[in-house]
């Protein structure tokens, strides 16, 4: 394994089985009623993070086998991202399903990024906003989205209810 990527491996790993439990017992009236900023449930959440392992999964395989730059679509910007969540329903979603397949795709995200080509560090992807990333980049970015999302998720849990949940 990468020395770099060790860490962030160790990292993911933990708040993966830290969370998944977590996930799974919270009640449903907190996982549906409470939104965040954008308007979205922990629901919502929990499924727009599937969302960013399976992309990010994918374009971390396309980057160790296409020419660089890469062209692979950019789910995340250009309001895509809601299209993904509002397309899937997560709001309906079974939550233990989701919470399984969010622990899951997320465990996978770390075997690949312990098993990720050296050589191919420095393959760059364009984004839909035409920035370009390397493969080195999008890892080593990888947990700040990931702790930004289960940050969001615990202000939600601890917010104090105005209404029933």
């Amino acid at each position: 394994m990468i020395v770099e990527f060790q860490q962030i491996s160790e990292d993911l790993s933990r708040l993966i089985s830290a969370w998944e439990a977590k996930l799974a017992a919270l009640p449903e009236g907190t996982i549906t009623n409470r939104k965040n900023s954008q308007n979205r449930s922990i629901r919502q959440i929990v499924g727009h993070m599937v969302d960013s392992a399976t992309n990010n999964t994918h374009r971390l395989v396309h980057m160790h086998y296409q020419k660089s730059p890469v062209n692979y679509p950019d789910y995340a910007n250009l309001g895509n991202n809601d299209r993904w969540i509002a397309i899937q329903n997560f709001q309906e979603e079974d939550w233990g399903e989701l919470v399984r397949l969010w622990a899951a795709v997320n465990r996978h995200m770390v075997h690949l990024i312990r098993h990720v080509d050296e050589s191919r560090l420095n393959q760059q992807w364009i984004s839909a906003l035409k920035e370009r990333v390397t493969l080195r980049e999008m890892i080593a970015d990888y947990p700040r989205h990931f702790k930004l999302h289960l940050n969001e998720i615990s202000a939600l849990i601890n917010q104090l209810t105005i209404e029933h949940d």
